[in-house]
């Protein structure tokens, strides 16, 4: 079990944990803790399990999950990987219990993924933070947003933020972890980069705060990785070097940030902070430069 989406349900945590079988596929499995740090209960059978007869996108598994809430439409909206003959792709579904779902299918074509949808609508429309690979266009991989009337149809795509080239710890490639958290200074953004090292790629993540009005205008964006891999099981497993998270909850009466990631695609761990802190932080980091690279 690795790289679960989470919420708060029902006054409790609610983890949807990707959980990955012997032939390699991967399904979603939900667990449920009163404090969101042990007693968790998970559920004897898959959650969300691929559905290739209906969805043939789903071909090969469905993978890291994130879960935003919409109080616009009273749901859970969750945006997933789906492993399609032609690679992966961005795939969504509504739930309102975590038991039932409707499956709005295929929202990006491949190769998509590492989204998630802002809590509320923009402007009147839906945006969604997604990485696609279009080397063509933008080399590298990039996070982009794009936006929506009806969580199915989406358009006006475009680069929120560039991935660093050289030897930055977020050259060449990044994307977004959990959904974005609305907070009074801005939308905190946590994403990955991967640097490419001669002992292979290494996973970290940092920071952004995007305008709450305008998420295309990033107002900050840390330099530095904030969160590493250190511990024997974030570098030891199916994939080594590895921190990986899909959500995060925030406790809104003691500051409490929970985060919790996959460890080297093998474990669920959790590690804490103080939204304050975390707030303080980013906003002493500098606004972005802009690099053009195309």
């Amino acid at each position: 079990m690795f790289n679960p989406g989470a919420t708060n349900f029902q006054g409790k945590i609610l983890l949807l944990a990707r959980v990955e079988d012997r032939r390699g596929f991967s399904h979603l499995t939900k667990a449920i803790s009163d404090d969101g740090i042990g007693n968790w209960q998970i559920e004897d059978k898959p959650t969300l399990e691929p559905e290739p007869d209906k969805h043939p996108e789903e071909l090969w598994g469905i993978e890291d999950p994130r879960i935003s809430w919409l109080e616009e439409l009273g749901r859970w909206a969750i945006t997933y990987t789906a492993y399609s003959r032609g690679g992966p792709l961005v795939a969504m579904a509504l739930t309102d219990d975590f038991i039932n779902f409707e499956r709005l299918g295929p929202v990006m074509p491949p190769e998509d993924k590492d989204a998630a949808l802002f809590s509320r609508q923009i402007d009147g429309q839906w945006v969604l933070i997604h990485r696609p690979i279009v080397s063509s266009y933008v080399p590298g991989a990039h996070i982009w947003v794009s936006y929506s009337n009806d969580l199915v149809n989406w358009s006006n795509s475009r680069v929120l933020m560039h991935a660093r080239r050289g030897g930055w710890w977020d050259a060449s490639k990044i994307g977004l972890c959990a959904p974005p958290l609305e907070t009074a200074e801005g939308w905190l953004m946590l994403y990955h980069g991967v640097r490419q090292t001669a002992a292979g790629a290494i996973y970290r993540l940092g920071l952004a705060l995007l305008d709450l009005e305008n998420p295309l205008k990033v107002l900050h964006r840390s330099d530095e990785w904030v969160f590493g891999p250190t511990e024997a099981y974030e570098r030891q497993g199916d994939v080594a070097d590895a921190v990986f998270s899909g959500g995060w909850v925030l406790d809104d009466k003691t500051g409490l940030l929970k985060m919790y990631y996959g460890g080297a695609d093998t474990c669920i761990a959790l590690a804490t902070a103080s939204i304050s802190d975390v707030l303080e932080y980013i906003q002493k980091c500098p606004e972005p430069r802009e690099e053009r690279i195309y």
